[in-house]
């Protein structure tokens, strides 16, 4: 079985919003993924977006992925950036 590598960028609601808290809840409730890596980025002003790259089995959905994510309090949208096929 394959795996694909999602990457998503996630915009929180305002400056304000609790980055930390959102990444535990992303890793919480990605019980299919494998090797989430979150990390912190710049965007303007201040306010901060998630990079996250996950692997999940090439017989999931990533749109299941995507819509859980937008679930979480304090995430405004959530983004599929790339998807790609990982052999191994």
């Amino acid at each position: 079985m394959g795996m694909n590598i999602i990457e998503l960028s996630i915009t929180p609601e305002s400056i304000d919003t609790d980055l930390e808290s959102i990444k535990q809840e992303i890793k919480k409730n990605l019980k299919k993924a494998k090797n989430v890596q979150i990390e912190e980025k710049e965007i303007a002003f201040g306010l901060k977006a998630l990079r996250i790259l996950v692997a999940l089995p090439d017989n999931e959905e990533t749109d299941e992925v995507e819509n859980i994510i937008s679930g979480i309090k304090g995430v405004s949208s959530c983004k599929i950036e790339d998807i790609r096929r990982a052999f191994g």
